[in-house]
């Protein structure tokens, strides 16, 4: 989509067909605009590691609250 902006297409035509808004494509086209396919790729990647981990602690915290929680009720 971002290269049939390089080409000169409106982005409101772009935006229009894909359903999406014009700021989500300006979003995009700063973040994607000059990536290689290599590196978008990795970028996907690290995004769902990220995503995986968050998760990870949040799971984490939750349990450490749950431990702490039953710790001070015995005490």
């Amino acid at each position: 989509m971002l290269k049939e902006g390089e080409t000169g297409v409106p982005v409101a035509d772009l935006c229009r067909k894909h359903g999406i808004s014009n700021a989500t494509y300006y979003q995009w086209k700063s973040k994607y605009s000059g990536v290689q396919v290599s590196e978008l790729q990795r970028l996907r990647e690290l995004e769902a590691e990220n995503a995986k981990l968050k998760r990870m602690y949040a799971d984490l915290a939750l349990e450490n609250s749950a431990i702490k929680d039953v710790l001070n009720r015995k005490s």
